[in-house]
């Protein structure tokens, strides 16, 4: 178990598979963790097929470098002053590693690396990241990591679109801004036609969700009428240094996880983009049974 002697407000989980993608995460997980008084948690998850027991798994399988990878990143997190443990999870998958330790650790949110990968078929992000999206029971934000997140952030776009997982977006810019002293850019996308949404109830919308954010952090709002939503997002990703996206409802069955609008954004955005998912403990299909 992590060790609790250090008060902290919760804990982040950030599973790392190399050294590349652990450095790529890590940035953005200390502050995240930083800002919310979290320990961080790394765990490897070492993937033992059936034919070998979890024993012999860590016995013939664990490369030698694995230690000293988490030993590594634990340092430099440690450097900055954020509580940190890590663990080695053997497991028959690397998503039930992550999932498991969900539940073993009492995790808040996780931070995945993604690589963003072209979609294969009845595959969104990656078979790994598609489970843990779908089965954790917590907050998930997925990074798109192919590319190094800048060192100086300076300006950072929040599309909103409301409900749970736009907060949660909202909630992880103020975070990142907060640490680099960094601008804000609120942005609602509506179609000029858009029945279930006035130009006033968008603007009510925006100004919403810029009361959510410190009085001296830097927010401005823009609404923008567009027939091509995620294309429009993509360009104004041009722009700023890191896009933060709540997981969007509605497209193809397939995609329910995610929804069309935020995974073609965090597919072509410039820059470093988070998608964020809010953990919602009723599922959907329950959901649509309850009064």
């Amino acid at each position: 178990m992590p060790d609790e002697t250090v008060d902290t407000d919760g804990t982040l989980l950030v599973p790392i598979a190399n050294a590349e993608t652990a450095d790529r995460q890590l940035e953005t997980a200390i502050d995240i963790a930083a800002d919310r008084s979290y320990r961080i948690l790394l765990v490897y998850v070492l993937d033992v097929p059936s034919q070998l027991s979890l024993h012999d798994g860590r016995r013939y399988l664990l490369e030698d470098d694995v230690e000293d990878m988490l030993a590594e990143a634990a340092a430099r997190v440690e450097s900055r002053g954020i509580p940190v443990d890590k663990r080695i999870r053997l497991a028959r998958g690397v998503s039930a590693g992550i999932v498991g330790a969900v539940e073993k650790y009492d995790i808040e949110a996780i931070l995945m690396g993604w690589r963003g990968r072209p979609p294969r078929q009845d595959v969104i992000l990656g078979s790994h990241v598609d489970r843990v999206l779908r089965d954790a029971d917590c907050d998930v934000l997925v990074q798109r990591i192919k590319t190094p997140r800048p060192d100086d952030i300076d300006s950072i776009l929040v599309p909103i679109a409301g409900g749970p997982h736009s907060g949660f977006a909202a909630e992880t810019a103020a975070s990142i801004a907060r640490r680099h002293d960094a601008s804000i850019t609120l942005l609602h996308l509506r179609e000029s036609d858009d029945p279930d949404r006035s130009r006033e109830d968008a603007q009510a919308l925006l100004a919403e969700t810029a009361a959510e954010f410190d009085d001296d952090q830097s927010v401005e709002r823009a609404l923008v009428e567009s027939e091509t939503v995620a294309g429009t997002i993509t360009d104004w990703t041009t722009r700023h240094d890191v896009t933060v996206l709540g997981v969007s409802r509605g497209g193809l069955i397939q995609r329910a996880l995610l929804g069309t609008v935020s995974e073609a954004v965090g597919r072509h955005a410039a820059g470093t983009v988070i998608l964020a998912k809010r953990y919602d403990p009723v599922p959907s299909r329950l959901r649509r049974l309850l009064p």
